[in-house]
């Protein structure tokens, strides 16, 4: 069963991804798409590498997310944490800049393949996502179109994930689930 959790920033989604895949018995694939763009960065990346087991696997693909779903061992409990960066690394490719969308034809073809991914996974795991759109509209037009984005895929993991379930202040509420 592939689990989408979303939430806000800080919410705790990231937690009770690690909290599935520890309770899972299984061995864990954890996909990373965080890149250490600053020193801040550098900083999170490595506390978010130390809270994790030294046993799991880690997988560093800030944009080969779904090769990575594909190659994933059929036995593992997979964690992609998250769906929000990875689609930034997409949309805004880092030698163009916060301000330059991806070209629309290869947006297209890495979020198909994504969910041509997610469609065909033989794992068990979790897709974290934040869920960007409950707060004021973007003063401009890129915002407005990764928030936009943001909404779309989350709505497209949603039908294809078994489980989907909501992350505020640490609780989660499940929003679908398995009959």
């Amino acid at each position: 069963m592939i689990e989408l959790i979303l939430g806000g920033a800080r919410s705790g989604k990231s937690t009770l991804a690690l909290q599935r895949a520890a309770n899972s018995g299984k061995a864990v694939l954890f996909i990373a798409t965080a890149t250490a763009s600053d020193d801040e960065m550098r900083e999170r990346i490595a506390r978010h590498r130390a809270e994790r087991p030294v046993e799991w696997r880690t997988i560093e693909a800030p944009l080969r997310v779904a090769a990575a779903l594909r190659e994933a061992p059929r036995d593992a409990f997979v964690i992609v944490d998250c769906l929000t960066l990875w689609l930034a690394n997409v949309l805004f490719p880092a030698h163009g800049g916060a301000n330059v969308c991806a070209d629309d034809a290869v947006f297209k073809r890495e979020r198909e393949a994504l969910l041509s991914a997610v469609r065909e996974a033989a794992c068990e795991g979790a897709l974290v996502s934040n869920e960007v759109g409950l707060g004021i509209v973007p003063d401009n037009a890129v915002a407005r179109r990764f928030r936009d984005e943001q909404g779309s895929l989350n709505q497209q993991l949603a039908v294809l994930c078994e489980r989907v379930t909501l992350v505020a202040a640490g609780i989660p509420l499940v929003l679908k689930q398995p009959e």
